[in-house]
């Protein structure tokens, strides 16, 4: 494994962490938009339907993916600006 790949470890995780609480941040506000001021219903709450439930899984999901992504490929950028070499 190369040193540049092993150094990045640390910083690829402290950027997970940031990017899941900036995702969940926004799916909550994309929710309240969404869901007019409900908060996301879970796969277990009684009273909302399929529809609204898996809507919310769909949402959140997209949410997450971008996000981890964005903040992925922007660490990786950096890295190479920092070191000139790809951290991948």
């Amino acid at each position: 494994m190369r040193a540049s790949k092993i150094a990045y470890k640390p910083v690829g995780l402290a950027l997970g962490m940031l990017s899941g609480l900036a995702a969940g941040a926004l799916f909550k506000q994309a929710w309240k938009t969404i869901g007019h001021d409900q908060d996301a219903p879970d796969a277990t709450d009684e009273d909302r339907g399929w529809g609204e439930v898996l809507t919310a899984a769909v949402v959140q999901g997209a949410v997450f993916a971008a996000v981890k992504a964005a903040v992925e490929r922007g660490g990786a950028i950096a890295t190479r600006r920092l070191t000139g070499t790809w951290p991948g």
